[in-house]
């Protein structure tokens, strides 16, 4: 059965809701590499009349190849009309305050960048206890939203891109390849050259590596 991906927005609308953020993040489970989130506000119109064309098939960003995201994420962020902001949380900050403080931090930051102010937000996933924003909380709301699956895009493609860069730094890892999952190649590589700087080191299987791979 076909889902309405506007159905969250339009239930806030007709509340008298209006502006409403999409939020979501990209990088919690990888052993490298920041936590990227993105907020994107959808014109209110669209809530109403439909998404455009071009823009039908914006999902979860799981859910697409990568010349998918790419594409949508240029049409994203080159249209008049959307308001978005992105933030990432690098590695060594996870590492002093947690992987779910580090992604709420994101989040709270992304939407700190947009040029307006939502008066609500959509989330993917739990509620977020130190937004001050009034949210709401979806359980998969990257395949519920398109203002979520907006942002999931965003946010997945930011951070690839981050990685892709960090491979350029840092070939001996493969980061191009698998983003900084916990691949078999990935975690081979680092117990061939221990960690890099761009490591999660609060991370199984990190923290429980031999200690002289972390200098002091």
């Amino acid at each position: 059965m076909d889902v309405d991906r506007f159905f969250p927005e339009q239930e806030l609308l007709a509340r008298g809701i209006y502006c409403i953020a999409g939020v979501d993040e990209a990088g919690r489970g990888p052993l490298a590499g920041p936590v990227t989130a993105a907020a994107v506000i959808l014109p209110a119109i669209w809530y109403v009349d439909g998404i455009p064309s071009a823009l039908v098939n914006v999902n979860d960003s799981k859910q697409l190849s990568e010349s998918q995201r790419n594409h949508f994420f240029e049409l994203l962020t080159q249209h008049p009309q959307i308001h978005f902001a992105i933030a990432s949380v690098e590695s060594s900050v996870i590492d002093r305050i947690n992987i779910l403080a580090a992604t709420h931090r994101a989040m709270n930051e992304a939407l700190g960048r947009l040029s307006i102010q939502p008066s609500h937000v959509l989330v993917d996933g739990n509620r977020v206890e130190s937004m001050a924003l009034p949210h709401t909380p979806l359980v998969k709301g990257d395949s519920r939203s398109y203002s979520i699956a907006a942002a999931s895009v965003l946010a997945k493609v930011t951070r690839d891109r981050h990685m892709h860069d960090a491979d350029i730094q840092w070939p001996q890892y493969g980061f191009a390849q698998h983003k900084g999952y916990p691949t078999a190649a990935h975690r081979a590589a680092i117990a061939r050259h221990g960690p890099c700087p761009i490591h999660r080191l609060s991370f199984a299987p990190l923290k429980t590596a031999n200690p002289q791979l972390f200098p002091t």
